[in-house]
């Protein structure tokens, strides 16, 4: 039986998660003057995805105390192309300033010329960037507002069994309205409120070294309706509950446990063909056809990150908590596997 959070503060006077399980909305108070945990465990990042079923764009703000990072990608489905820059700032030591809630607050992060920046009123969100020579000299500039955010969110609070002060604590906002532009040289993208979408990515936790996850998440229509979904496994202890989730507009229905199959080629997983989803309880199955798989890997002494973030098309069905069949086609989404040493 996965659990519901209710309302309080996050974390306990010993620094442990109060409540671990899910909800729709913020219902615990994340504040990092509560961490007892060594600070240079500490995590917090907001990560924005706009996507229109052809173009994408994703910024990212991150703060991981010996290090931040600005990061943004533009990509294009049908070509295929994709660039993405990060730049790494070290020892921001908690001082890049993201927001203790996802529901209101503005953050920056500059690096030289380059700057990304997050502005939220409560009502709406404007996203800019500035990248500096992003695509062949040429910077990247975007402006993008986000209004209509849903009603229903994931929301998941999740301990680590082997050290009692690591958590995370984690929202996913699926299928806000997107408006706005992204511009990289002659490469124009013009985001329309009629067909983009936006998701959030709110993450704060305390997290151990060694960690894998699967991540993935779609926006559209099914059925005449707006639909998305999130799914996710891979770390932490998950008994309380899981991350995934289906959002029919705007209102969500909670699944239990999904799981990603990544074809494999002599021995390894092979991203680029079809995967299959499938849960545990028969509501949602999907074939998904990735189109670019959006890779990095990075060692540097005892960091190591391995990412595969693979864009493409969801197609199959999930039957809502009343009972009522949903069929899906071409859903713009992606599907990820990382590994971070951190």
């Amino acid at each position: 039986m996965q659990k519901e959070l209710t309302s309080g503060r996050l974390l306990d006077a010993s620094g442990a998660l109060a409540q671990a399980g899910w909800s729709t909305r913020l219902m615990r108070a994340y504040d990092r003057a509560d961490i007892r945990a060594s600070k240079w465990r500490i995590k917090e990042w907001d990560y924005y995805l706009i996507d229109d079923g052809e173009n994408a764009l994703c910024l990212t703000i991150d703060d991981n105390f010996y290090m931040g990072m600005l990061s943004a990608t533009l990509l294009n489905r049908k070509t295929p192309c994709e660039r993405t820059k990060s730049i790494i700032l070290p020892f921001t030591r908690g001082k890049v300033g993201l927001p203790n809630s996802s529901e209101r607050g503005d953050v920056e992060l500059h690096s030289g010329k380059s700057w990304i920046r997050f502005c939220n009123d409560g009502k709406i969100r404007i996203l800019e960037c500035h990248m500096e020579k992003f695509e062949g000299g040429a910077p990247l500039d975007a402006n993008v507002r986000l209004s209509e955010v849903p009603r229903d969110s994931m929301v998941i609070a999740t301990p680590f069994a082997e050290k009692k002060t690591a958590f995370y604590y984690n929202q996913k906002i699926v299928g806000m309205t997107a408006d706005g532009f992204a511009r990289a040289g002659n490469r124009e993208v013009r985001f329309s409120p009629d067909h983009a979408q936006g998701l959030l990515d709110w993450g704060r936790g305390v997290w151990t070294y060694d960690n894998t996850w699967f991540w993935s998440a779609a926006m559209g229509e099914a059925g005449g309706a707006r639909f998305g979904f999130n799914l996710g496994y891979g770390f932490g202890d998950t008994s309380a509950a899981s991350e995934n989730m289906l959002f029919v507009n705007g209102m969500a229905h909670k699944l239990s446990r999904v799981t990603f199959g990544i074809p494999q080629k002599d021995g390894r997983d092979d991203f680029l063909k079809p995967w299959r989803f499938t849960s545990d309880d028969g509501r949602f199955e999907a074939e998904f056809v990735p189109q670019i798989d959006r890779s990095a890997k990075t060692s540097l002494g005892v960091l190591m990150s391995d990412q595969h973030q693979v864009f493409g098309v969801f197609s199959g069905k999930c039957r809502l908590e009343g009972g009522e069949e949903l069929q899906f086609s071409n859903l713009s989404g992606f599907a990820e596997k990382v590994r971070n040493k951190w």
